[in-house]
C-alpha cells in the first residue's frame, strides 16, 4: 500500500493545481469509495459542490484538502488508490475511476481530479475538522498560514505524527519504544505511535541499522532507537527524492508516472539476492499476514525473552560495526 513517500508525492503534485480552486461539480461513480463518508452529515456531492479548496495537507499516509467552509475532503489511497490530474476533455473510460472532481482554478482554468482505485480499499469523505491535540500545525503543507493549519479531520486525529513532521517528538518516541515488549517492526507499523511507515520502509530502515524486526523494543538502548529513527528518516527522504516506490501501475503520481525507489531497495522484495553489505542471501519471513525481508547475518536477534518474560541479553552492537561470524 502507498506509504508516506508515495502519498507525499501525490500531495505535492496536487497542491499547486487544487489550492484556490472551486469545486464546480462532483461525480460519484462508485459509492463503495464513500465508505468512510458519514451520509448523516450530508450528501457527499452536495457538500462539495461550490466549495473552495484551501490547500493540500498530509499526515502519515492520510491526505486532506481543507475547504473554505471549515470542513475537509479526506482521501485515503488504501492499497491501490490514485488521485490523477486530468484535463476536462480527458477520456472518461477508466473503469477503475470511482469519483471525479471538476475544478475551476483562477490561474489554471478547468481541470479534473480522478480518484481511481482498482481494489476499492481507498476512500474519500467530507469530514469535520478538530483542533490538533498539541496545538501545532496538523500536517505537512506548502502553506501553513490558513485558519485550517492547526485543525485536523476527525478521521485522522488518532494518527500519530510522522518522522518528517517538524512537530514529531523524538524523546517521546524513544521512551515509548523502550516501554514496549513487542518487536520493533510491529512498533514501527503502529500508526498510533509513528505514522507513514509501512512494510517497505520498515524493512529498509531495519536493514540499514542491522536490526532484527523481532527485537523487543524494551531491549533497545536510547542510542539504538535514535539510530533507527535516523535511518527511517533517511530512507523516507531518499524515497521521496526518487518519487516513491512503484512495483506496478498502481503506484503512480498525479500524472500517472511511477517512482523509481524500487531500484534502491536493499532488503524489501530482495529474497534470495545477496545482501549489499555482506553478500548473504536476503530471506523472506512471514509477518502479520504479510512478509518481512532481512539479512540473516547482519540482522540477528540480539536479545530474546525467556519463558518467565525476563530478557536474556546478548551484546548489543553499534550500527555500522562488523557482524559477528
Amino acid at each position: 500500500m502507498p506509504e508516506l513517500p508515495e502519498v507525499e508525492v501525490v500531495r505535492a503534485g496536487l497542491a499547486p493545481a487544487v489550492t484556490g480552486a472551486r469545486i464546480a461539480g462532483v461525480e460519484v461513480l462508485d459509492a463503495r469509495s464513500l465508505k468512510r463518508h458519514d451520509a448523516a452529515s450530508g450528501d457527499f456531492e452536495h457538500r462539495l459542490t461550490g466549495e473552495r479548496i484551501e490547500a493540500a495537507v498530509r499526515r502519515g499516509k492520510f491526505l486532506w484538502l481543507p475547504l473554505a467552509s471549515g470542513d475537509a475532503l479526506v482521501g485515503h489511497l488504501g492499497m491501490s488508490g490514485q488521485m490523477l490530474l486530468r484535463t476536462p476533455d480527458h477520456p472518461g473510460d477508466d473503469r477503475h475511476a470511482r469519483i471525479r472532481l471538476h475544478l475551476e482554478h483562477p490561474e489554471h482554468g478547468e481541470l479534473r481530479v480522478d480518484f481511481v482505485d482498482q481494489r476499492i480499499f481507498g476512500s474519500m469523505a467530507v469530514d469535520r475538522m478538530l483542533p490538533t491535540a498539541d496545538g501545532e500545525i496538523a500536517g505537512y503543507s506548502a502553506d501553513v498560514t490558513g485558519p485550517w493549519a492547526r485543525t485536523i479531520p476527525s478521521q485522522v486525529a488518532h494518527i500519530a505524527r510522522d518522522p518528517l513532521d517538524p512537530a514529531f517528538r523524538d524523546d517521546e518516541f524513544v521512551r515509548a519504544v523502550r516501554r514496549r515488549a513487542s518487536g520493533i517492526k510491529r512498533i514501527l507499523l503502529d500508526q498510533g505511535l509513528i505514522s507513514g511507515i509501512g512494510n517497505i520502509y520498515a524493512d529498509e530502515a531495519l536493514w540499514a541499522v542491522r536490526m532484527h524486526g523481532e527485537q523487543p523494543g524494551d531491549t533497545l538502548s536510547p542510542r539504538r532507537v535514535r539510530e533507527l529513527l535516523q535511518a527511517v528518516r533517511e530512507v523516507l527522504q531518499k524515497a521521496l527524492a526518487e518519487g516513491g516506490t512503484s512495483f506496478d501501475a498502481q503506484y503512480v503520481n498525479v500524472n500517472g508516472a511511477s517512482g523509481y525507489f524500487s531500484h534502491s531497495l536493499n532488503a524489501y522484495g530482495q529474497t534470495g539476492k545477496p545482501c549489499p553489505r555482506c553478500g548473504t542471501p536476503i530471506v523472506r519471513e512471514a509477518f502479520m499476514n504479510r512478509s518481512s525481508h532481512r539479512c540473516p547475518r547482519c540482522q540477528r536477534l540480539r536479545m530474546t525473552r525467556q519463558s518467565t518474560g525476563a530478557p536474556t541479553p546478548t551484546p548489543e552492537r553499534r550500527a555500522g560495526s562488523p557482524a559477528p561470524r
